[in-house]
């Protein structure tokens, strides 16, 4: 006589809940067709057909029942469908039940992958009851499944991801009971982590000096997780102790490690030794970052000391260790918000130069802050340059910059830059073409002048006859009263 058990209910199937038959005989021989699946006879259930159609086609019981097949299934099939995926813990105890059947390791893993990554955490729960009483094949020797630590990583991660802290201390401690020797320090981790990000911060310390008491050698994110979180606790001090206390266990500390503590450094208003800090980065050829960046320039300007962000940031590009990809946007924003633009200009050529481009939103920052200190022409070379490195600026600010040269008698190189502009990718608008034009008006160039009207007639920015007129006539008049003025001057 075939076994019953009990099985739990589908998760986020159908309301209201779906009577599931207990009983389940042995699977027929290969000669008897399979008419239904017992365990899942969902006869209330709108897609039960649908279901046990998917099944019999999908993993027929015609051939025994092996873990590799139903692990094929659960993979290639059950898992990509939109309604049936959820089936999946059904169709694990539904296989528990079988005489002829067990689950391995590959199994136990993919269904705690997939329990814990859809946070269905009563389920989670059940299956780690069932791993305790159902050990996997390869325990049956004097060792453990090397699996089994790697299973339960998943269960205890998906815990500590929703601050259930004390279901995944639960599983850490049965985890505990089916592997062979310690727990590895990835798994420690896992459970620290957990605690630091809940604010249980001495708990966390709590289960550090358990780790050390099993004797687990702490590694670099260990320490770091516990600096953070001293640092998150108003420790400073603390976190500098046991940064020295990493250095002396022969762990070496890296970028997260050092931006941890020089963000604490700024937030206890330390800054030099802050700095400090980044320089025995250097020292130790630690890799910076760009966060490392981001938290030393933002952290000076923040405070003022806008220069000192300059000098240190130059001394980086000089000794080679400026990271790739850093935006000094907010040192430029703020050098040119205190009217130091040409500073703000030394800068940007001093590291493009090294090869840190900047990036456009620091570029037309730049530009604007040099029209504001009347300084066009440099304003015109760093659009030069912007345009020729492909960075192309925004329409706004390219066409303010081409009415700046326009209003002192440079329209035609305002044109150049015009056509450059356009060879890069950067194609202008109605009012690109009126400031130019003005430009040609008031300097009396009618034949440039009309083959910019004519451009705008073809593009579409004039909208009827008269405003061409108006345009043409402009240019005319202007021409006259340029040379009214010019023989006024010889007489």
């Amino acid at each position: 006589m075939a076994l019953k058990r009990k099985f739990p209910k589908p998760i986020n199937v159908i309301d209201p809940p779906i009577p599931i038959q207990s009983s389940l005989p042995t699977p027929p021989p290969p000669t008897t067709p399979l008419a239904t699946l017992p365990s899942l006879s969902l006869s209330r259930a709108p897609h039960h057909n649908q279901f046990l159609h998917f099944f019999n086609t999908h993993l027929s019981l015609s051939q025994p029942l092996t873990p590799q097949r139903l692990l094929h299934f659960f993979k290639s099939k059950l898992h990509h469908h939109p309604q049936f995926s959820a089936y999946d813990f059904h169709i694990f105890n539904w296989a528990a039940s079988l005489d002829c059947f067990r689950h391995d390791h590959s199994t136990l893993e993919w269904m705690s992958r997939s329990l814990a990554s859809t946070s269905r955490l009563a389920e989670l729960r059940s299956l780690i009851a069932f791993m305790d009483s159902n050990r996997c094949p390869c325990s049956d020797g004097i060792f453990s499944c090397p699996r089994m630590e790697s299973i339960f990583q998943f269960v205890i991660q998906a815990y500590c991801r929703v601050g259930k802290m004390d279901d995944a201390l639960f599983a850490f401690e049965n985890m505990r009971k089916l592997i062979d020797g310690k727990p590895s320090v990835v798994i420690y981790n896992v459970m620290i982590h957990g605690y630091v990000k809940c604010g249980c911060h001495d708990e966390a310390l709590g289960f550090y000096d358990r780790m050390l008491k099993d004797k687990v050698k702490p590694d670099v994110f260990t320490f770091n997780i516990l600096i953070s979180s001293y640092c998150r606790n108003s420790k400073f001090g603390l976190a500098l102790e046991l940064f020295r206390e990493m250095r002396e266990k022969g762990c070496s500390p890296n970028v997260a490690s050092f931006n941890t503590l020089i963000k604490g450094f700024f937030r206890e208003r330390k800054f030099e030794e802050g700095i400090a800090m980044a320089y025995e980065m250097i020292d130790l050829g630690c890799q910076f970052s760009t966060v490392t960046c981001e938290i030393l320039t933002h952290g000076l300007c923040k405070e003022g000391q806008v220069l000192e962000a300059c000098r240190m940031l130059l001394d980086f590009s000089r000794k080679g260790v400026f990271p790739h990809g850093f935006d000094y946007f907010v040192l430029v924003e703020e050098l040119c918000r205190k009217g130091n633009a040409g500073r703000a200009l030394e800068v940007v050529d001093e590291l493009w130069g090294k090869g840190n481009v900047p990036s456009f939103i620091a570029c037309t920052t730049l530009i604007e802050g040099l029209r504001r200190s009347g300084r066009v022409e440099e304003a015109f070379r760093l659009m030069e340059k912007m345009l020729k490195e492909d960075v192309l600026p925004d329409c706004v600010t390219f066409n303010c910059l081409l009415q700046d040269l326009c209003e002192l008698g440079r329209t035609v190189e305002a044109n150049g830059l015009r056509l450059l502009a356009s060879r890069r990718g950067l194609e202008s608008d109605g009012t690109t073409y009126s400031v130019l034009v003005s430009g040609y008006t008031r300097e009396g160039k009618r034949k440039e002048g009309e083959v910019l009207v004519d451009e705008m007639l073809d593009k579409g920015f004039i909208p009827d006859i008269a405003s061409y007129n108006r345009l043409m006539d402009g240019l005319a008049n202007m021409k006259q009263s340029v040379r009214r003025n010019v023989n006024v001057v010889k007489r």
